[in-house]
């Protein structure tokens, strides 16, 4: 029995249910599971047809620029979004599948993310019989597995908990400013790479709807552009300050995931203009990241005096 139902519970489902003799997956509430390709038809033909310095670049922005659109249709079009993603579950679990209990959520599409299963095996799972969901609240383990709320008890061997992240920011690296503990749920985060205040430090902040790489390669690629200016003007130290009285805060990452939730009070906040911004999309990334100056305003340059201590080091 697997207990979940995010990223991790139906990743595991179809692959233990290949060895199982049955596989229950025990969930709360359920996710939107929509099946993608294991294998890309078109990013392969773009790979074998051309050459890597432009198939390479080509099946990125093909990927990055369909997944953008799939986030902003279900921003902007939930029901339609919500009426697709359900129909896609209904073609691939047998006819009569209680459908609305265990594969219809209660929040809109993108409000948290969605469970990607690979060329639909957890569906296959589920027509074969090799594995089953339960939708339900537990209310006490037993001898033989687990007591529900409803009053069914599931039997079970072996259970594995699936139930969430604990996200902890920087891998809970202490940080000091000038022997100050620097409290991040109280910074701004500059484009989405640097935290304000805090000088030549930066980290990758990823995308909750695309791949996690697209941004930290645009965050590499910027840090070694503030790199290159610090050397060629012989400056030691860049920091983001904000100097905008009228940005506000707003929550780092715009989903309601309870993992997200959970953590929200312990992560640094975005503003609401930029560059305190943290776009999700790979396209005003870009242009935020690739197409920017690095001098904007926002990016103080210094070279202050080296202490003794310093020195010494």
């Amino acid at each position: 029995m697997v207990i979940g139902s995010g990223a991790t519970a139906v990743t595991l489902v179809p692959s233990l249910a290949d060895k199982a003799g049955h596989v229950t997956m025990l969930q709360r509430s359920p996710s939107y599971v929509v099946s993608i390709p294991g294998k890309n038809p078109i990013a392969n033909a773009l790979r074998w047809a051309l050459p890597t310095k432009v198939s390479g670049p080509t099946v990125r922005w093909m990927n990055a620029l369909m997944t953008q659109g799939i986030y902003e249709l279900s921003r902007h079009q939930p029901a339609l979004m919500r009426k697709v993603l359900i129909g896609g579950v209904k073609a691939q679990v047998p006819r009569g599948y209680d459908v609305a209990r265990h594969f219809t959520p209660h929040y809109a599409p993108w409000d948290e993310r969605l469970c990607a299963v690979r060329d639909g095996d957890m569906f296959k799972a589920i027509r074969k019989g090799s594995a089953s969901v339960v939708t339900d609240h537990i209310k006490t383990f037993t001898e033989k597995g687990i007591m529900l709320e409803s009053g069914q008890e599931l039997e079970a061997d072996v259970i594995i908990t699936a139930t969430g992240l604990e996200l902890l920011f920087m891998g809970g690296i202490e940080v000091l400013v000038d022997g100050e503990k620097v409290d991040a749920s109280e910074r701004l985060t500059y484009k989405g790479m640097m935290l304000e205040g805090v000088p030549n430090m930066a980290l990758a902040i990823g995308y909750t709807n695309a791949s996690w790489t697209l941004k930290a390669d645009l965050t590499s690629e910027y840090v070694t552009r503030l790199l290159n200016h610090l050397h060629d003007n012989d400056l030691r130290q860049c920091t983001p300050v904000n100097v905008d009285g009228q940005v506000s805060t707003a929550p780092l990452l715009g989903l309601n995931s309870g993992y997200i939730t959970r953590a929200a009070g312990r992560l640094p906040k975005q503003g609401t203009a930029f560059p305190w911004q943290v776009y999700q999309s790979y396209v005003r990334d870009y242009r935020a990241l690739k197409r920017s100056p690095i001098v904007d305003g926002a990016m103080s340059f210094t070279n202050p005096t080296p202490s003794a201590k310093e020195d010494a080091a």
